[in-house]
């Protein structure tokens, strides 16, 4: 990376580290969706097990690995001071951080399947189907977050065109082992919404075992021999990757926990409402892959200028992220407003869903421009190394202020389930403005170092 170039002569490096990440993100997104679109086609009560397991799945998993992107801006900041020494002992405690992970997520989806599904008021089949692809899914825990480390590292060097090839395999395998295993076809045996469990576990094996591959023969990882000269676990290491990836898990759990319980909330209305309600969150969820590869991109290069002593060159990534994730929030919020009809009805042919639908989407416009800042700014902080203030702003953003808000404008007035958007907007824009001003102190501060 060229150090002290203009603003304007990053724009092409940084598109050249994030699109590769935008690829990455989609396809990892395409997982969840294939499971839910063709398990639709098997059966609705499969769907509706599937539906109820990710919802535990996906805060629970989201959470604990933000803990190993701490992998990266530790690596990328090695690198950017030239100590490639650093490197291989870093990926390989963050593996064993892995297996203690895996251990402690599984022990918590165990509880989950055999206590907190028997709470919910559902069919015993519907039921049954959550607590088969919740297991299914846990023994692909392992491979996913070891992955997940491998992923750091690719990442950490600018290689993301990497990790986008690995990735977008992904997609097909799935599909593949979705089909053989919800269907029952070619032999295999007809598991429906457990086998979309199944085929998501295989498929995260088959990942990893690809990534090793790459990084044991690719000629641009092989100086630093990840996976030789095996070290002993280092908790000095380990202390140095969990006291930085912890408020980035809990900042990652704070923010995907909170719509996960907007839509907990959301079971006191009908099921029209909720139904709308998923729609716009699930396309809004898609939009939110470019801000938040914007975000990653920003960790990776603020980390490897702050690593080479590139103040400048920090600041401008850090804006140009922002500067970025901006100009495409305008053309998000254009879209949710100008097709909002059309993209509902994607998704549904019942016109009372679709009118509500509607509705939700002009409150999913206004959140998309703080939604936009405070992403990359959360990234830039992260290759800062600056992540425990960021959680805490994170934590009093979403659940001190906006569900408050939410549930009190919910409650309290005429706004019904739209007033937990707004409380969401609430959030999303306390946010943004408080991360902010933390960026701005953070690289005043560096400067005067």
């Amino acid at each position: 990376m060229a150090a002290e170039t203009t603003f304007s002569a990053k724009i092409p490096v940084f598109g050249k580290i994030v699109l590769p990440i935008l690829v990455t993100q989609v396809a990892m997104y395409m997982i969840t969706f294939f499971d839910i679109l063709m398990t639709g086609r098997y059966d609705s009560a499969h769907l509706a097990g599937v539906t109820i397991g990710s919802s535990f799945w996906n805060p629970v998993y989201t959470g604990l690995a933000g803990i190993l992107l701490s992998v990266t801006p530790i690596v990328a900041q090695a690198i950017g001071a030239n100590r490639k020494q650093d490197v291989r002992p870093t990926v390989q405690q963050g593996l064993y951080i892995s297996i203690v992970l895996f251990i402690a997520v599984f022990a918590i989806l165990q509880l989950v399947i055999r206590f907190a599904l028997g709470s919910l008021q559902v069919e015993p089949e519907v039921r049954e189907v959550a607590r088969g692809y919740l297991s299914a899914m846990s023994l692909g825990l392992l491979p996913l977050f070891a992955y997940n480390v491998f992923r750091s590292f690719i990442d950490a060097l600018a290689a993301t065109r990497v990790t986008m090839a690995v990735t977008l395999l992904s997609a097909p395998i799935n599909v593949l082992f979705n089909y053989l295993l919800i269907f029952g076809k070619a032999g295999f045996p007809e598991l429906g919404g457990i086998g979309a469990g199944a085929a998501s576990a295989i498929t995260y094996w088959i990942v990893l075992l690809i990534a090793i591959l790459v990084v044991h023969r690719g000629r641009m990882f092989s100086d630093y021999r990840i996976l030789s000269g095996w070290q002993r676990p280092a908790f000095p290491k380990w202390k140095e990757i969990i006291l930085l990836g912890v408020p980035i898990g809990i900042s990652i759990f704070t923010e995907t926990s909170i719509f996960a319980v907007v839509t907990l909330f959301m079971s006191a209305y009908s099921t029209e409402t909720i139904s709308a309600h998923q729609i716009a969150l699930n396309f809004t969820s898609l939009l939110y892959m470019i801000p938040l590869s914007l975000s990653m991109g920003a960790t990776i290069l603020v980390g490897q200028a702050a690593g080479a002593g590139g103040k400048r060159d920090a600041v401008q990534f850090s804006w140009l992220g922002v500067t970025m994730a901006i100009g495409f929030s305008l053309i998000s919020i254009l879209i949710l407003v100008m097709f909002r009809e059309g993209i509902a009805s994607l998704y549904t042919d019942d016109q009372a869903i679709i009118r509500l639908a509607v509705q939700f989407f002009l409150f999913a416009a206004l959140f998309q421009l703080s939604d936009a800042i405070q992403a990359p700014v959360q990234g830039a902080l992260r290759g800062y190394k600056d992540v425990n203030v960021t959680f805490i702003m994170a934590i009093i953003s979403y659940w001190v202020i906006g569900l408050p808000v939410g549930y009190a404008l919910a409650n309290l007035t005429d706004l019904g389930p739209y007033g937990y958007w707004i409380g969401l907007i609430t959030g999303l824009t306390a946010g943004a403005v408080t991360l902010s001003v933390r960026l701005i102190l953070i690289q005043r501060k560096k400067a005067l170092e």
